[in-house]
């Protein structure tokens, strides 16, 4: 037995180097596609967050028209495998895609040998450009750190959040810090870095009214939302608070103001809730995000058009997360978007704000008859009437799934998790997740992994360089067409001590 999994698993260490090696062929056979003209002055790089193709597609189908970064007229198609695994993490995509450099999984700004190497952000600092770094999620996530910190290990957020400081890049913007005192276990703190930050002379606003009196005399910056909804990030865009929360355009548009000079400038902006919205396989909020993330790139869009001939845009997603299916075998060839606009809130905000309420208020009479109004309420899903005639009618076996979801969830206290129910929910909420699938199906949406997958990604780009993100190539050549860019020669380069 031991002789035979052995065998297995070397099968699949070689089966895996043979479609990493397929991908770095791929890039050698792009690699002459470098632009070689004059360098842009302006650079803004998107990174879609888990943002396959499915998610833009089924995007597009629910908002009836075309997202703005699918209208560009340079198209690619982008793999994703990284140095040890087939199906890549945000830090080993975000690295290849910052750097050029192919690493293994959870290592941030190095090559596998841990040898830190040089980011497109810190060479476009080195000619004089500023610097910005925007996220819906924590400053110091994995995307993001990518950009101006080199650790081995994407959860050493202490030292990344130092990073910060350290990098004298000029925007930093979305979400908060994560450890920003050293708190984590097995972390060696080097003070705060709140005080590390501010004493290498960035401003630090926390909420919105601060936000936009920002203005050019106000220097470098550390802006992120007041309210920060899981884990140091913003909240889903769907849950939103109009008139109080920052949005992740507007976060892109105050950097543009703050960043424009002279000699140019680099931004990169991650939509980094579309997946976390995936790994709970909540579609609306996976979707609401996504449009979100496209409004970020029509405020680039828009400084483009003034300046068409020195501005380069680059749209990408660093993986595709949750295996989304456009198609349902329930509903057979049928789809209806409009399911989804029956549900209010994403699956975070039912989960720690709704059923914490419902809890509290329903204390000692906790029955799934008790909670069907709110389901409906924040949902649309019906528990009478005709399945045929309105397609928010709960079926027979969709309100046991609910059912069992509720036993899961309100009555967990009696039920320890295992392995069963971490396979059915992913860790999540047991009935924000049954929910979430049921008006996935009806819409005739499906979800095959909450992880992330080797599904191929789009790359689209507009302006300076554009024709040189057409045809197909792996991730890590985004940085190299960068660098071309930037009039560097496409190349890793290994990071100055």
């Amino acid at each position: 037995m031991c002789v035979s999994l052995f065998r297995r698993a070397s099968a699949l260490v070689g089966v895996v180097a043979l479609l990493v090696s397929v991908a770095v062929s791929a890039s050698a056979a792009s690699a002459g596609d470098y632009y070689k003209g004059k360098p842009a002055k302006y650079i803004f790089l998107f990174i879609g967050d888990g943002m396959g193709i499915p998610q833009q597609v089924a995007t597009e189908a629910y908002l009836g028209k075309d997202l703005v970064m699918r209208s560009f007229p340079s198209q690619g198609v982008t793999t994703t495998p990284a140095a040890d695994r087939f199906i890549v993490d945000s830090a080993a995509a975000a690295t290849a895609m910052s750097a050029g450099q192919i690493t293994n999984v959870g290592m941030i700004g190095m090559a596998p040998d841990k040898t830190p190497v040089r980011t497109i952000a810190e060479m476009a600092k080195a000619q004089g450009m500023k610097v910005g770094i925007v996220s819906s999620v924590s400053i110091d996530h994995a995307t993001p750190a990518a950009f101006y910190a080199h650790v081995p290990s994407r959860s050493q957020y202490h030292y990344i959040d130092h990073a910060i400081a350290e990098s004298g890049f000029d925007y930093f913007a979305g979400g908060g810090l994560k450890d920003p005192k050293g708190k984590k276990k097995g972390i060696e703190s080097r003070g705060d870095a709140f005080d590390a930050i501010r004493k290498a002379g960035l401003t630090v606003v926390d909420n919105r009214d601060d936000f936009f009196k920002l203005n050019r005399k106000s220097g470098k910056v550390l802006a992120y939302n007041g309210w920060l909804q899981d884990s140091g990030a913003m909240p889903y865009a769907m849950d939103a608070r109009e008139g109080k929360d920052i949005s992740l355009a507007e976060f892109t548009r105050k950097g543009i103001e703050l960043l424009d000079n002279s000699k140019g400038f680099f931004m990169m902006v991650e939509g980094g809730k579309i997946d976390w919205a995936c790994h709970a396989n909540d579609a609306k909020a996976a979707i609401m995000d996504t449009v979100a993330f496209d409004a970020a790139v029509r405020e680039a869009v828009a400084f483009y058009k003034k300046h068409p001939n020195d501005t380069a845009i680059i749209v990408t997603g660093d993986h595709e997360c949750g295996g989304m299916t456009l198609g349902f075998a329930g509903t057979k060839y049928d789809t209806n978007f409009d399911v989804l606009k029956s549900q209010y809130v994403s699956f975070q905000y039912f989960t720690d704000d709704v059923l914490k309420l419902f809890k509290k208020e329903n204390q000692g009479s906790l029955t799934f008859e008790s909670i069907q109004p709110t389901i409906t309420h924040y949902f649309g899903l019906e528990f009478s009437g005709d399945p045929k005639s309105n397609p928010l009618v709960l079926r027979p076996y969709e309100v046991a799934m609910l059912r069992d979801g509720f036993d899961q969830s309100l009555l967990g206290e009696l039920v320890k998790p295992n392995a069963e129910t971490s396979r059915l929910y992913g860790g999540y909420d047991p009935l924000a997740v049954a929910i979430t699938h049921i008006v996935n199906n009806k819409a005739g949406l499906a979800w095959t992994s909450y992880s992330h997958t080797a599904v191929p990604v789009m790359t689209s780009a507009i302006g300076v360089g554009a024709d040189s993100f057409n045809r197909s190539y792996h991730q890590s050549e985004i940085a190299k067409k960068i660098m071309a860019l930037l009039g560097d020669k496409p190349h890793v380069y290994v990071a100055s001590k």
